[in-house]
């Protein structure tokens, strides 16, 4: 991916977005076989790259330009997130409540991505009005990003 594909930094994560509502769309269409786990694999490799950029590099940026409460609760939302990631990649396809743990982490993404994006008083809304460079900042997070994805595809899914 070259930073060039997307406007700017909230394009890069709103791209994410979507990639990530196809990739459970995928999973439930799929039947119970090798494929649903490898997707569900790569969901998880794909939030937890997203997470660790938007933490690392997006809500820093913005930290004192915006509502700051917005950026706390996107932290903690974060977490519940990681929690279930983590406790899906301890687990197989096979295993009680892995469907129900995947329903209820594409809830938590969904809520989280949706308070992120809602038009006006949404995170990326604020970050829209905010006094700084967009572009730059995808800049810096494209590297970091493909950097991540790279060395979970070189180790077995694991960022």
């Amino acid at each position: 991916m070259t930073a060039q594909e997307f406007a700017d930094a909230i394009a890069l994560l709103q791209a994410d977005h979507r990639k990530i509502e196809d990739l459970f769309a995928r999973f439930e269409q799929t039947g119970c076989d090798g494929r649903r786990e490898a997707i569900a694999t790569q969901i998880c490799v794909e939030l937890k790259v997203h997470m660790m950029i938007e933490e690392e590099i997006f809500y820093p940026a913005f930290r004192d330009k915006i509502d700051g409460s917005l950026i706390d609760d996107a932290y903690v939302e974060h977490d519940c997130a990681k929690a279930l990631v983590n406790d899906i990649e301890a687990s197989g396809a096979d295993e009680d409540y892995y469907d129900a743990k995947m329903r209820v982490l594409f809830e938590k993404i969904e809520r989280h991505v949706t308070k992120e994006e809602r038009p006006f008083d949404g995170m990326f809304a604020q970050c829209r009005e905010a006094d700084l460079d967009r572009v730059a900042l995808r800049d810096e997070m494209v590297a970091p990003k493909n950097e991540l994805l790279a060395r979970a595809e070189s180790n077995g899914s694991r960022p």
